[in-house]
C-alpha cells in the first residue's frame, strides 16, 4: 500500500496529486491520503449548474477562500488551511459495476474506528440541511449543547474510473465559527438550505484540535492491517512517521 503525506506548494498541484491515487490504484498498488488541504472552498458539480454559482465563488473568494470545483462529493465544502482534513483510499477494481455498498461501508466503519480512538461516539447520518449533504456522513454530539445538539464532522463520497475506485471525504477538527461563516454565504447565494447549527468539530465534541493526532488516528484506520507500506512524501506539510 502507498501511503501519500503532505500537500503539494499550489491548489491545482495539489488537486493533481489526488487524482494520481487513482492511476496508483489502477496501476494494480491500494493508496491513502490523509492531509490538510490549502484553504478553499471545494464546490461540486452540482453547485456549478445552479444560477448562484458565480455568485457563491465570489462570496468565498472575498472571504478569502478561492473556489475550485472537485471530482468528489456534492455540494460545497470549506476548507480552512490548518485544521480540516481530507481523506482518500484508492483501491484496484476488478470490475467497476460492483462493490459501491461495499466500500462506503468498510470506509465508513474505519472512521467510526478513528474517532472512536480519539474518545468520540459518532453516529451515522446528519441532522437537516447539513452541509454537502449526504447518505454517508458521520456526526457528533457537540460538547458545549448539553448534548442536546448532533453535528455532521465527516462527510464521505466515491469515485470509480476503470480499474480503480476513491472513496474520500472531509473531517471537521476545528474552527467551526469561522467555518460557518464562510459556508452560510455560500450556501445562501447557492441558493441551497444551510443550517449552520449542524456544522459540527471533532474539538467541539470534546475531542483533540489537533489536526496531526487526528490525521495520524484516520491514516492508520485507513491503512489498517496492511503489512507492505510505502510511504510517499510531497513536501508542504511532509509527515514523514508518528
Amino acid at each position: 500500500m502507498r501511503v501519500v503525506r503532505g500537500r503539494r506548494d499550489t491548489l491545482a498541484a495539489d488537486r493533481d496529486a489526488s487524482r494520481r491515487l487513482l492511476s496508483i490504484a489502477a496501476d494494480g498498488e491500494p493508496a491513502v491520503r490523509v492531509w490538510t488541504p490549502h484553504q478553499q472552498v471545494a464546490f461540486g458539480r452540482r453547485d456549478a449548474r445552479l444560477e448562484g454559482y458565480d455568485l457563491a465563488c465570489g462570496a468565498a473568494r472575498g472571504l478569502g477562500f478561492p473556489p475550485l470545483e472537485r471530482d468528489v462529493g456534492g455540494r460545497a465544502v470549506a476548507y480552512d488551511g490548518e485544521t480540516t482534513l481530507a481523506f482518500a483510499r484508492a483501491k484496484p477494481l476488478a470490475d467497476d459495476r460492483t462493490g459501491t455498498t461495499e466500500r462506503y461501508e468498510r470506509v465508513t466503519v474505519d472512521l467510526e474506528r478513528a474517532l472512536d480512538t480519539l474518545g468520540l461516539e459518532p453516529t451515522r447520518g446528519e441532522p437537516d440541511d447539513s452541509f454537502c449533504p449526504g447518505t454517508h456522513s458521520l456526526s457528533v454530539v457537540d460538547a458545549n449543547t448539553g448534548g442536546r445538539q448532533r453535528r455532521k464532522v465527516v462527510g464521505i463520497a466515491q469515485r470509480v474510473r476503470r480499474g480503480a475506485a476513491l472513496v474520500a471525504g472531509v473531517v471537521l477538527v476545528a474552527n467551526r465559527e469561522e467555518l460557518a461563516g464562510v459556508l452560510e454565504p455560500v450556501y445562501d447565494a447557492l441558493g441551497v438550505p444551510l443550517e449552520s447549527a449542524s456544522i459540527g468539530t471533532i474539538a467541539n465534541a470534546g475531542g483533540p484540535a489537533d489536526p496531526a493526532r487526528v490525521r495520524t488516528a484516520i491514516e492508520d484506520a485507513l491503512v489498517g492491517d496492511a503489512t507492505a507500506v510505502s510511504l510517499e512524501g510531497l513536501g508542504d506539510g511532509d509527515e514523514r512517521s508518528h
